[in-house]
């Protein structure tokens, strides 16, 4: 997937522009959203009875930063409250409403130390990563986007991610559950990343290919295989568990960042128009 297929622009319509109404800070959102759900879940799994609470925490003030940058972003601050005031069937409602869930239930299940708490928080966490995806999917003008292929992807990137955090925060303490969970997840995750870029790539612009082609060799190589290896290594000396661990956590989790940024930031060209017919006067 390391190369950019051929692209044929619109015979007479204009070329397909970058769309400009999400910026970095809507970027945040997917990033820092994904990521933090992704670590509640790994917490809820493989700490459920709630002994790592730095994990927890950290999750849960990745998702607010990200819906922080979102809110941002927005001219008049409290049209916000729009979202839960005119509730419609919009994915960008239910990732609002499916965040206060998470907040609800993970503080509560942070102070009273609830095994279920922490289950059904982790429930609405992957209910979070789902609607964002949706909401990348619902935008039908953009090619990039509008695949379905895309939302098992942004699934399992923040999966990925909330493992890989998982490794820097609790570090040596890590079990090893982990360890072989994300010796699989790993190369899931770049499945699903290779399965969307067979789809998607002659259907985008130019520069759009090049954007993915780039993140896509980053996924490959900095993203699965180093990471992979990393985590494997301290089978064969010990003494290098920590910073094995570290950085296997930041590569993963970094290629993941990376891959959702290039998504809404770098290859977010719509799909512009073609007059395949131009209007003729007179009779033919």
């Amino acid at each position: 997937m390391g190369c950019a297929m051929s692209y044929s622009p619109p015979v007479y319509g204009p070329k397909p522009w970058l769309q400009r109404h999400w910026d970095v800070r809507a970027a945040m959102n997917f990033m820092c959203g994904g990521a933090g759900s992704g670590l509640l879940i790994a917490s809820a799994i493989f700490d459920w009875a709630g002994t790592q609470t730095a994990p927890w925490l950290v999750g849960l003030a990745l998702i607010g930063l990200g819906l922080a940058s979102v809110w941002l972003e927005i001219g008049r601050k409290l049209r916000f409250l729009n979202v839960y005031l005119n509730r419609r069937t919009s994915w960008m409602t239910r990732e609002a409403f499916v965040a206060v869930a998470v907040f609800g239930f993970g503080a509560l299940a942070w102070l009273l130390v609830s095994p279920l708490l922490r289950g059904l928080t982790a429930v609405c966490a992957l209910g979070f990563i789902y609607a964002q995806a949706r909401i990348l999917t619902a935008s039908k003008g953009i090619p990039a986007w509008r695949e379905k292929r895309l939302v098992p992807l942004i699934l399992a990137t923040g999966l990925v991610e909330g493992l890989c955090l998982f490794l820097l925060v609790v570090g040596d303490n890590t079990p090893f559950a982990v360890v072989i969970t994300l010796l699989v997840a790993l190369p899931l995750r770049w499945a699903f990343w290779s399965r969307y870029q067979t789809r998607v790539l002659p259907q985008l612009a130019k520069h759009a290919q090049a954007a993915l082609a780039g993140v896509s060799r980053l996924g490959l190589w900095g993203g699965t295989a180093l990471p992979m290896l990393l985590v494997v290594s301290p089978f064969v000396w010990p003494q290098g568990i920590l910073p094995a661990f570290y950085a296997a956590g930041v590569l993963g989790a970094a290629s993941g960042l990376a891959f959702k940024f290039v998504l809404v930031r770098r290859a977010a060209y719509n799909q512009g128009f073609a007059l395949p017919h131009l209007p003729k006067r007179g009779r033919e």
